[in-house]
């Protein structure tokens, strides 16, 4: 199905859609077809510790067409959605006419490009770390609970069950004495903003999905994920660090410490990317509006 009319040619391509969904092998091939740059739109691949457990490109597929933004951010960095869209912004610059093929699953990337962003005040390395220490063993709800009392709309917005983006508006608090939605002013206009672009979600049948999801996982493993989170473990990060999060992270640093078995932590990796990518469906659903052209991936040619 062609994405846009003969003779017509768009600033950029946005592809979005769930784990698992067939973005990356569209992408590459838009980008084979007309020319383009294929270019990250997922906050976990960026991080160069996790190349098989976030299922980036492999050498081969980089090879073939040019990628950006994959595999060049430390697990060590705490990267923003203010940090990727300044790069997208810069990137847009550098291409000389060439088309932009933005994928992958991270919703608020996707909204940035366009809509823009607000950013947000740095908060300092001594009033981060004491947060943690305070927050270090509590479960998230009573976080959530904590943040309800001293800032109930900020609160209100967030899942009391999403501990890190609780975490960022307690450090937020702590750091100015302010709600963080109080910095949601005006917008850093996207870098997409007013162009025109052409915006594909890719909606696979929910059980093939899920069905996709594990037998992925379970490739991944095969192809050296928990060696490769081993590798992650013994550095000793922060745990609050979002390449510390990434789906399949949590269980198998628990296998590796003594505390779950190899099944259940692939157990836990598998549920926890199904339920991933019910969110993602919900969040695109509701967030994006009616300019995303939804697809199933097995009606593509």
């Amino acid at each position: 199905m062609p994405l846009w009319e003969a003779g017509e040619r768009p600033a950029a391509i946005l592809i979005a859609g769930p784990t698992a969904s067939g973005k990356s092998a569209l992408a590459s091939r838009l980008a084979r077809a007309h020319g383009g740059v294929v270019v990250n739109t997922d906050s976990m691949q960026v991080y160069a510790d996790l190349r098989i457990l976030t299922a980036r490109p492999d050498a081969d597929e980089e090879a073939a067409v040019p990628h950006r933004f994959y595999g060049h951010v430390d697990g060590a960095t705490n990267y923003s959605l203010g940090h990727f869209a300044r790069e997208a912004g810069a990137l847009l610059a550098t291409l000389d006419g060439r088309l932009p093929v933005f994928v992958g699953g991270t919703g608020l990337y996707f909204r940035a490009l366009e809509r823009g962003f607000s950013e947000l005040p740095p908060v300092p390395e001594a009033v981060r770390a004491q947060v943690r220490r305070e927050a270090e063993g509590r479960p998230t709800e009573a976080l959530h609970a904590d943040l309800a009392r001293r800032d109930p709309a900020g609160a209100e917005r967030l899942r009391p069950s999403d501990r890190m983006r609780v975490m960022r508006a307690l450090e937020v608090l702590a750091a100015t004495g302010r709600p963080i939605a109080s910095f949601h002013g005006d917008p850093v206009p996207g870098p997409l903003a007013a162009l025109d672009v052409r915006r594909v979600f890719l909606a696979p049948d929910r059980a093939v999905l899920r069905q996709r999801i594990d037998a992925r996982f379970r490739t991944m493993m095969a192809a050296g994920a928990l060696e490769e989170v081993d590798a992650l473990r013994v550095r000793r990060l922060d745990p609050m660090l979002p390449v510390m999060r990434a789906h399949g992270v949590p269980g198998l640093i628990a296998h590796l410490d003594g505390t779950l078995s190899l099944e259940d932590a692939i157990a836990r990796g598998q549920a926890d990317t199904r339920a991933y990518a019910k969110r993602q469906f919900t969040w695109f659903r509701h967030q994006m509006g009616e300019d995303w052209l939804w697809l199933d991936p097995e009606t593509l040619d």
